[in-house]
């Protein structure tokens, strides 16, 4: 059986709706004569006649005006699920899942000044926990931490990390002028003392670096350095304010993973919401690293 010709419908139930086929071409922005050939096709499939042809225009038959009320029906309840459909996804929250510290330091304090531009765009973050990919943590952006995950990921910001530490515990313990004076200095690890002891090779230093509290990742150990609690190798870009108020300092401008950045990746396929939010991410995310550059 021939296939069933789909791409007639929507001009038989115009024709059907103004039994004119001069008013559904106008309705449809076609001509008279496409229509009646789209309505020969259908007739030619289902092998009776829709509309009987006389000099002044076409009648419906028996078999047209039901087949017509069908199809009407049928589209119209396309129509409606489809408008349902639009509805439910412009109201549909912009999701990004992103690890804690970028969040509470760097994407949350955007949010104000995303809104006031985008107030009808809903923003919703969650945990990225192990995701590697927005599809795996149901998102539509996923923000990770690394070295480059892939060719379509866009670096946000630099992961590059840096001797920090507050201002008042340079004052106590200072002077900290030398990187070999960090040796017997109170070290803040995260997750493991692994990245202490690359910089300390990176510096020169042959001796392992000090045991101190080990925290499960930046967010918890930020605490502790603004607290004046010791010194942690901290990403620079995400205590951008406090270099700027003076509350925390740099020790010295060594930096290490500097082969890491704080990626965005984007899902398959996007929202137009979310590609706003994508493109407003990515130049947020510029006019933060020149800030820190001037």
């Amino acid at each position: 059986m021939r296939q069933f010709p789909l791409a007639s419908l929507r001009a038989f139930e115009a024709a059907f709706r103004h039994q004119s086929f001069v008013k559904a071409a106008a309705e449809l922005n076609m001509t008279a004569t496409g229509i009646s050939q789209h309505v020969r096709a259908m007739e030619n499939w289902l092998g009776v006649s829709l509309f009987v042809r006389h000099a002044r225009g076409v009648t419906l038959t028996a078999a047209g005006r039901e087949f017509g009320t069908a199809v009407a029906n049928g589209l119209g309840h396309i129509e409606i699920a489809a408008r349902q459909l639009k509805l439910e996804s412009s109201e549909r929250p912009v999701s990004v899942a992103c690890i804690a510290s970028v969040a509470t330091r760097w994407l949350i304090p955007q949010l104000p000044a995303f809104r006031q531009e985008h107030p009808d765009i809903r923003i919703n973050i969650v945990y990225a926990l192990d995701a590697r990919t927005p599809e795996a943590a149901s998102v539509d952006l996923l923000i990770r931490h690394g070295t480059q995950p892939g060719t379509n990921a866009v670096a946000l910001l630099s992961g590059e990390t840096r001797p920090t530490c507050s201002a008042e515990f340079a004052r106590r313990h200072g002077p900290i002028t030398a990187p070999a004076d960090l040796v017997d200095a109170d070290l803040l690890h995260d997750e493991t003392t692994a990245a202490w002891g690359r910089w300390f090779a990176l510096a020169g230093i042959r001796q392992p670096p000090k045991s101190g509290p080990i925290f499960a990742d930046f967010s918890l150990m930020i605490g502790s350095v603004m607290g004046g609690q010791g010194i942690g190798l901290c990403p620079t870009a995400l205590i951008g304010d406090e270099l700027a108020n003076g509350t925390l300092v740099t020790l010295f401008d060594m930096p290490l993973d500097t082969e890491k950045s704080y990626w965005l990746i984007e899902a398959v396929r996007l929202s137009g919401e979310a590609e706003i939010f994508r493109d407003w991410l990515i130049t947020a995310s510029s006019t933060s690293r020149n800030t820190q550059e001037s």
